[in-house]
């Protein structure tokens, strides 16, 4: 399995800067905020190709706190996406988890991550992961004039999935095809729901949490953590 940088458009710059010399370069660190209502192997595939595509040191995963896109539907509580993301991603050195959304009070909003991660580390380029799909709704997201200043865009697309980003400033955003993004939080929930299997979609010890806990199962649990 293998990911491309892909040019879906004149206005979108896809050429990987990668530094002459590690020593001498500013840190580069890649966030992936997200819902992770689960965590899946789509998501930890995405980062690690990202990873290894634009030489980032790091990969924080941001799970959402109240995400101003998703309050229609209940969501798994913040606790629970929070420890699925710590053991999905506790094998591989170059990730982590950040409490940065879940712990801050009201509406998660993409500029106030940046911001935050940014005053966190303040030397750092910060690369922003998500979904390509989305990246044409950004001009609507709160605040969407400074988050060009604050990080470099990674949109991850499933091959063959054209996106059209003609509207965003040039040089912003960068578009990057990886096949397991066909794998989906929406169907791992549904798929438990109604009693099939989520092995191979998930991390091991995530389905044990999601059984342990009772979550998306049929009782319409979202869970609650043992005190």
């Amino acid at each position: 399995m293998s990911a491309k940088v892909i040019v879906p458009s004149e206005d979108v710059d896809t050429s990987v800067q990668l530094p002459v010399n590690v020593t001498n370069r500013r840190p580069r660190i890649g966030v992936m905020g997200g819902t992770f209502d689960p965590i899946h192997h789509g998501h930890l595939v995405a980062a690690s190709e990202v990873q290894h595509l634009f030489h980032l040191d790091e990969v924080i995963f941001v799970p959402t706190g109240i995400s101003s896109f998703k309050q229609d539907r209940d969501v798994t509580l913040p606790e629970h996406r929070y420890l699925m993301a710590v053991i999905a991603t506790a094998s591989n050195t170059r990730f982590s988890v950040s409490r940065v959304d879940i712990d801050r009070p009201g509406v998660t909003y993409t500029v106030d991550t940046l911001k935050d991660l940014s005053r966190m580390h303040p030397e750092a380029e910060l690369f922003f992961i998500t979904g390509a799909d989305v990246l044409p709704q950004i001009l609507s997201w709160k605040d969407s004039g400074d988050l060009w200043e604050l990080a470099t865009f990674i949109g991850v697309t499933r091959p063959g999935h054209a996106i059209d980003v003609s509207s965003l400033p040039k040089g912003t955003t960068k578009i990057v095809e990886v096949p397991a993004m066909a794998i989906s939080s929406t169907d791992i929930r549904e798929r438990v729901l109604r009693g099939a299997p989520i092995w191979y979609l998930v991390p091991d010890d995530v389905v044990q949490h999601i059984r342990k806990y009772g979550l998306y199962d049929v009782s319409g649990k979202i869970g609650k953590l043992e005190k």
